[in-house]
């Protein structure tokens, strides 16, 4: 009869790991039941009754199930239409964050999208059909409408989230009120800045904001709020204003802007040896601005009703500044060729205009009196 040895008497530890003898084997984790064996020893040594493990760790136990739960939930399904270069710029801090990241677009995007882990669809329908929870409009302002319109809604759960990035805010507001049903939510955004501006980091940078129509439920506010957290965790400068509010401030700020760059860049601006500070700041406009679409620039006039009056304003601007500096001109000649004789008169100069309807002032009796003196 074979020598039995029992085993020590101590405490049964919980995990398999712990209780491992040396003369055992590991039995793979994915089995539950407790196993017995009966090892076979070197020679001249008796054998032992082992227990190699003891309900084993599962990868779908309890806690790895709360754990990867709870991951998830921290994730937003994002499908951006338009993979253009602003839809890549995007994508990959969504992607970077965790977020699933969804595309589509006319051109065929797919080798850009699979090496930033982006799934790409050419079909709109297919790209529905992922149920994205927020839907991300990356379009050119003039093809906004028909691109919203083009895409099979009716696929979509009813609850889902559309945003637009693009430079006017009041023009696609209105669409998207016009265009989506009741029981879709809407939140207009304008991250002010690019590819080029925010290339380095989004630190600091504004990130306009307006929530249009958010359906009533904890989950659909709690989404729009994980959506904001994506770039109020890059950094950005949060700021939230009525679409209205945005597009006064940014006829005044964004479309003079482009402006100015672009009136700068008909001039054929070239780099000197001997660039000021100032220069340097021109050089770097004309590059942030004439790298986007003429597109971008048109539209920021064209659905901006505040751009007009601020076009007309710099032209004024523009006139009023040429007539202040050939006046000054003009003084300088008359006086060079009249001497005192001129400065005797007196002539008054008027610094602004008298508005439309009024007389101009009468000159004053010094004036007059140093005339009749003449």
């Amino acid at each position: 009869m074979l020598p039995f040895t029992p085993l020590q008497s101590k405490p049964t530890p919980r995990f398999s790991h712990l209780t491992s003898h040396p003369y055992s084997h590991p039995i793979p984790s994915t089995r539950r039941h407790h196993h017995f064996s009966v090892t076979t020893p070197p020679p001249n040594q008796p054998r032992r009754l082992a227990i190699k493990a003891i309900d084993a760790a599962q990868p779908y136990d309890y806690e790895s199930l709360v754990s990867n739960q709870y991951a998830q939930s921290g994730r937003l399904k994002i499908a951006i239409v338009g993979f253009g270069n602003f839809g890549q710029f995007l994508a990959k801090a969504f992607v970077r964050q965790g977020h699933i990241v969804f595309a589509h677009s006319r051109t065929d995007y797919s080798n850009i999208a699979n090496s930033l882990g982006v799934s790409f669809f050419q079909d709109p329908h297919d790209l529905c059909e992922q149920h994205p929870d927020v839907i991300v409009l990356c379009t050119s302002i003039i093809s906004t409408e028909p691109v919203l319109k083009s895409l099979p809604i009716q696929r979509l759960k009813r609850n889902t989230l559309f945003v637009d990035v693009l430079s006017v805010k009041e023009f696609p507001k209105n669409i998207f009120l016009q265009v989506l049903p009741s029981h879709f939510d809407i939140l207009c955004t304008h991250p002010m800045f690019g590819p080029e501006s925010g290339k380095d980091s989004w630190k600091d940078l504004a990130f306009v904001f307006d929530k249009v129509r958010i359906g009533e439920g904890k989950s659909r506010t709690a989404r729009v709020d994980k959506f904001l957290d994506i770039f109020e965790k890059e950094g950005c400068r949060m700021v939230q204003m009525t679409c209205a509010e945005h597009d006064r401030y940014a006829a005044g700020s964004q479309f003079i802007t482009h402006t100015m760059g672009r009136v700068l860049e008909k001039l054929d601006l070239e780099t000197t040896p001997i660039n000021t500070k100032g220069y340097e700041t021109l050089l770097n406009l004309v590059e942030n601005t004439a790298s986007d679409s003429f597109d971008l620039y048109y539209g920021l006039f064209m659905y901006n009703k505040n751009a007009m009056e601020e076009l007309e304003r710099l032209d004024l601007a523009f006139e009023a500044l040429k007539k202040e500096l050939f006046g000054h001109l003009h003084e300088v000649l008359r006086r060079q060729l009249f001497g005192k004789a001129e400065e005797a008169g007196q002539r008054r100069i008027l610094t602004k205009l008298p508005k439309n309807g009024y007389a101009l002032p009468a000159p004053s009796s010094d004036a007059i009196k140093s005339q009749n003196n003449n």
